[in-house]
């Protein structure tokens, strides 16, 4: 018995990964292991829970100064 024929519907595409304005995103490269407890404390607080992800955060004085603190853990993504 010949297979019906369905009509493929196009997904619409996942967001290209834009940066809203006002964001940064930041993406946990290095590991932390041997880091202090506060370094550990500062990834988690920019909300990382797994290495090699992408978290968008407010642009902000505080978010900066977590960043400058975790700066050899973590890069900025354009």
């Amino acid at each position: 018995m010949p297979k019906e024929h369905v009509e493929k519907v196009d997904k619409p595409a996942k967001a290209a990964h834009h940066k809203k304005p006002g964001t940064i995103r930041i993406k946990w490269v290095v590991s932390f292991i041997g880091s202090t407890d506060d370094m550990r404390a500062t990834i988690r607080g920019l909300g990382f829970r797994k290495m090699h992800r992408v978290v968008e955060r407010e642009d902000n004085e505080s978010i900066r100064g977590m960043i400058h603190k975790v700066r050899h853990l973590v890069e900025v993504v354009e």
